[in-house]
């Protein structure tokens, strides 16, 4: 059996650097009305202006962001959908309702995913995980989530009015999808793909490679209130970025940014305390997805965005075009969720976090 600390693939407790890392080819985000007024609005591929994308229901919509975001992923690389060994999708409804009826079209073997808004760093993860093994060539990864849908599940209904306290979050409208390939050329000898992929136009390549992720691990520290989950997935966040540091020997100094998916201007600061009690400081590192998607003054979105759609647009639209160009070499992608449910938040229980980190590198020509 092969040891595969030899090939140092394995780093630490939580850890994995890719002997073979894998690519992201291709990316696409969509997006609603609110976030396309927002910062990054010129970045996004998709909008609309009555967050329905022409459906009838807030579900139906989110089912369609999600299908358009992984068409447009498929379209931007010129690769079928049967040429995609396994999909893993994922978003905040139960049962994963938006993603299974959102990709059922495309005929993808799935993986229904969870990690609330930790999500697109689970599908990733997984994705890169899956196509540096050799289980095939290309992989696809979608989250979606829809502030209609959210409020309805998770809150109120629109029409109760109800008044937001200033640590809440705004979820967000998007789903975003990214096509990761293996680093093999050849093919994989995958009848499904065959001869056809010997002709795919391989311009559309980029220079962003999934290097490693460090996996995280459920982090409870006892808070109850779901209107402050930045302060609820803070500590999840400082435990991945912290375990990343101790297994691959590296530190703040060794990233250009690190990006975490949606702890808002609570969580940040409750994130610069705890990363500063370890030992490390990242303030001049640290970015966060929900705070550059809104404008926080002009958007009133009090602390700032959430949702699975939160970090995954955010990275397909804003981050990984600066990875291509190279002016970013290298990043730690942080997608945080809170792991509550209805059931949970009305018996009374406390609010775990978890925190998955993706090491994104650009690579030269």
């Amino acid at each position: 059996m092969k040891d595969f600390t030899e090939g140092q693939i394995i780093r630490g407790k939580q850890s994995l650097l890719f002997e073979n890392a894998p690519y992201i080819v291709s990316a696409a985000s969509v997006v609603g009305s609110k976030e396309a007024e927002g910062p990054l609005g010129k970045y996004f591929d998709m909008t609309n202006e009555d967050d329905l994308f022409g459906a009838q229901t807030w579900e139906e919509a989110e089912s369609t962001m999600q299908k358009e975001a992984c068409v447009l992923t498929l379209g931007k690389a010129h690769v079928k959908a049967e040429e995609i060994r396994y999909l893993f999708g994922g978003d905040l409804l139960r049962q994963g309702i938006a993603t299974s009826m959102g990709v059922e079209a495309l005929q993808i073997p799935m993986f229904g995913l969870y990690g609330a808004c930790s999500t697109s760093g689970e599908a990733l993860a997984l994705a890169g995980m899956s196509a540096a093994a050799g289980y095939g060539r290309y992989m696809l990864a979608v989250t979606s989530s829809h502030f209609g849908s959210a409020e309805k599940e998770f809150r109120f209904p629109l029409g109760y009015a109800n008044q937001r306290p200033l640590s809440a979050h705004w979820t967000v409208t998007g789903s975003g999808a990214f096509l990761v390939r293996s680093a093999e050329n050849e093919s994989d000898g995958d009848s499904s793909s065959g001869a056809e992929e010997q002709d795919v136009d391989t311009s559309h390549i980029s220079h962003v490679r999934i290097a490693g992720v460090t996996v995280g691990k459920i982090v409870d520290y006892g808070l109850k209130d779901s209107q402050n989950m930045g302060a609820c997935m803070a500590p999840a966040a400082m435990d991945t970025i912290v375990q990343n540091f101790e297994d691959t020997g590296r530190s703040e100094e060794d990233y250009d940014h690190i990006i975490t998916g949606d702890l808002g201007c609570v969580g940040q600061s409750i994130l610069f305390d705890l990363v500063r009690g370890k030992g490390y400081d990242i303030r001049k590192k640290h970015l966060d997805c929900g705070m550059l998607i809104y404008d926080r003054e002009r958007q009133d979105t009090h602390a700032g965005g959430s949702g699975c759609g939160c970090a995954a647009v955010t990275l397909a639209s804003f981050i990984l075009p600066r990875l291509e160009k190279g002016e970013w070499k290298r990043i730690l992608f942080v997608p945080t969720g809170a792991l509550l449910s209805t059931v949970s938040f009305n018996e009374g229980a406390s609010v775990p976090g978890i925190a998955h980190g993706i090491i994104l590198e650009h690579v030269p020509e």
